[in-house]
């Protein structure tokens, strides 16, 4: 029974790849240079003309300057909350010291905050840094995805932009004696 005369089209032809189609998706796993008719992610992102090519480069250049100031926004919430618990720790430890003056027990209060446990971010607090995190994450799997179809044009617009989002963006963590965690044990 031939089924393409029931008017459905193919598997291959719905993705852009029939014979005979004028205007097909070139999707290619090797390295290229394709302009018109690339498609990346979906049938949706098809280019169809120079301008489309140019707008999508300059789109993911600043898609992934983005990222990086993701990352630096990221940082600097981690700091901010950080100093506002030491702000409360000293305010605290300013409270005892300045009723130590009155009463014995409090010395012993005072010594106590010493030993407060480590910064943990409270539940709103982590729920923030979590949106920054699948923020990061989202796009950068986005990139991860560009990059697969190994399309010159928007490899260097991923590496132009790291470097440039890189380089506007990490000037923050130059001369600050911060503890880096790892995500792993080493």
């Amino acid at each position: 029974m031939d089924m393409g005369d029931m008017g459905n089209s193919s598997s291959s032809d719905s993705m852009g790849m029939g014979a005979g189609s004028e205007h097909a998706c070139k999707i290619s796993m090797m390295w290229n240079w394709n302009t018109i008719d690339a498609c990346f992610i979906s049938e949706q992102w098809h280019i169809r003309s120079k301008a489309d090519y140019a707008g999508s480069i300059v789109g993911i250049f600043f898609l992934v300057i983005l990222v990086e100031w993701t990352r630096r926004a990221s940082r600097e919430y981690d700091r901010r909350i950080v100093r506002e618990y030491e702000a409360m720790v000293k305010g605290y430890e300013a409270r005892a010291s300045g009723v130590a003056a009155h009463d014995s027990t409090a010395k012993l209060d005072a010594g106590a905050s010493a030993s407060l446990a480590p910064f943990r971010p409270t539940l709103v607090q982590q729920l923030i840094r979590s949106l920054f995190y699948v923020a990061q994450f989202g796009a950068g799997y986005m990139m991860m995805l560009l990059a697969m179809y190994y399309n010159g044009g928007i490899i260097f617009a991923i590496f132009a932009g790291a470097f440039v989002g890189h380089f506007t963006s990490s000037w923050d963590t130059v001369g600050h004696n911060e503890v880096v965690q790892k995500d792993c044990c080493c």
